[in-house]
């Protein structure tokens, strides 16, 4: 959303380039005279991965191969890859947590195509010798959060009095990350980071989902002057999504301690 840039759109250091990444092309018209590509760009809603694959796997891994192309062709020293804690598949009821040497076992065509741009940025750093350094984040939240996610949507369908469809029973966890700490985070290995690390990003804030959308409602009811516990009549459990992961936690020890 353009509006998002209205705070810093008269900003001399800011340009916008409209493109695609899987267009070499358009990627060149970009690049050029930076000295580091932050590569946020993907496919990231699960229930449209299992709807249909094929634009995840077009934008996720070759346009990361793209990506990772251009960086080369134009000379750009650093290459910073943000993905994701669900390449790393799914955690019991417990204290796991992920660490950077978790073993990578997705189950979402969405995850599938972040693990494999996640091999391809190693691999160009391996083969080509790119300075890329891989971050894997945990479930974000924060202002201007794109509807169709979870805490976006149920506080948009509770002010509308709407249904919030939850999943299965809810008990699904999720490490929740406040956006600003992640930008932090980045910043910080952007800066320290050796080239050909991987670090993990987490919030150490673990919640259920039906935990996560009672507390909306409850926070909601006090914003909107509504009786206590008359948004909790809106949740509507739905059939569970296939493959759904129960619990993603992370182990961030590594990026606070280096």
């Amino acid at each position: 959303n353009m509006a998002n840039l209205d705070p810093v759109a008269s900003d001399p250091r800011l340009s916008v380039v409209i493109g695609d990444i899987r267009i070499a092309t358009d990627i060149d018209s970009a690049l050029p005279g930076h000295d580091v590509v932050v590569h946020f760009a993907a496919e990231s809603h699960v229930d449209r991965s299992i709807e249909s694959s094929s634009v995840f796997v077009t934008t996720n891994v070759l346009g990361t191969q793209q990506m990772l192309e251009a960086t080369m062709r134009h000379g750009i020293p650093t290459f910073i890859h943000v993905s994701t804690d669900e390449v790393y598949g799914t955690l019991g009821e417990g204290t796991e947590l992920f660490t950077e040497t978790t073993a990578y076992d997705p189950h979402s065509p969405y995850s599938a195509s972040k693990a494999s741009s996640d091999h391809f940025v190693r691999a160009y750093h391996d083969t080509y010798g790119i300075d890329a350094v891989i971050s894997n984040c945990s479930n974000n939240y924060g202002s201007h959060h794109f509807p169709e996610k979870l805490i976006p949507l149920a506080i948009h369908n509770i002010k509308n009095n709407k249904p919030i469809p939850v999943y299965g029973k809810g008990e699904n966890v999720r490490d929740w990350l406040w956006v600003d700490d992640h930008a932090r985070a980045i910043d910080t290995i952007f800066h320290q980071a050796k080239a050909g690390t991987t670090y993990n990003i987490g919030g150490h804030n673990e919640w259920k989902n039906i935990d996560l959308i009672r507390l909306l409602c409850r926070i909601m009811d006090q914003k909107l002057g509504r009786d206590a516990g008359s948004s909790e009549q809106l949740i509507t459990f739905v059939t569970d999504r296939a493959g759904h992961d129960l619990r993603y936690a992370i182990d961030a020890t590594k990026l606070k301690n280096e």
